[in-house]
């Protein structure tokens, strides 16, 4: 679990991030939550984009992503969603929970 002071960090890494998930009109399926998780394994925070002709709802969607792939969402913004999860060695080092 992310603390707030965690989060905003997150989220200013991330403003500078590209999309390299894209959720299509089939929705959550396995080959996406695979792409997110092997995403995730290689960079800790990523961004996702979910396309207009997806008709799930974009938090839905995220809280389904994050539980299947054991990550935190940090924001959701619009149509776009940024995972974080921590690699067995972080290169991210979030600040510190007082």
């Amino acid at each position: 679990m992310l603390t707030s002071k965690q989060r905003a960090y997150l989220r200013s890494l991330a403003s500078k991030l590209t999309p390299v998930v894209q959720i299509g009109k089939g929705g959550v399926t396995p080959e996406v939550v695979a792409s997110v998780d092997e995403a995730l394994a290689a960079r800790e925070l990523i961004k996702a984009n979910v396309l207009d002709n997806c008709l799930e709802d974009v938090r839905e969607i995220s809280n389904v992503i994050a539980e299947r792939t054991r990550s935190d969402v940090v924001q959701v913004i619009g149509r776009k969603i940024v995972f974080y999860r921590a690699a067995k060695k972080p290169v991210i080092e979030l600040p510190k929970s007082k």
